[in-house]
């Protein structure tokens, strides 16, 4: 909450329904990009390295396959990354809402 009170304008992303609430009490837009299972697993398999997450891309590339499961589950799950609760948090939003429903939608 710090970060949000100390800037007038910002952007969070995140899978993490219960930690997107916290910050949605103070946001005045939501955007949800609710891809399709496969453009998910595309986007997946072409992600760049992310160095502060793993220590090489061969690391990272390791743990792809558990990705890719978890991915594949995201519809039929219940926890705080499932669809199911992206879907309750973004119809319990208050503000301007968005839903992308491809990568390209063009928001800008």
């Amino acid at each position: 909450m710090q970060f949000i009170q100390a800037h007038e304008q910002w952007v969070i992303e995140g899978c993490y329904a219960d930690l997107i609430a916290i910050a949605a009490r103070s946001a005045s837009e939501m955007v949800f990009l609710h891809l399709s299972v496969a453009d998910c697993l595309a986007n997946a398999a072409q992600r760049p390295f992310e160095p502060h997450k793993y220590p090489s891309k061969a690391a990272q590339d390791a743990n792809l396959a558990m990705l890719v499961e978890w991915i594949k589950t995201y519809p039929t799950r219940d926890d705080i990354c499932s669809l199911q609760a992206h879907l309750a948090l973004y119809d319990r939003f208050g503000g301007k809402k968005t839903m992308c429903t491809q990568n390209n939608d063009g928001l800008q």
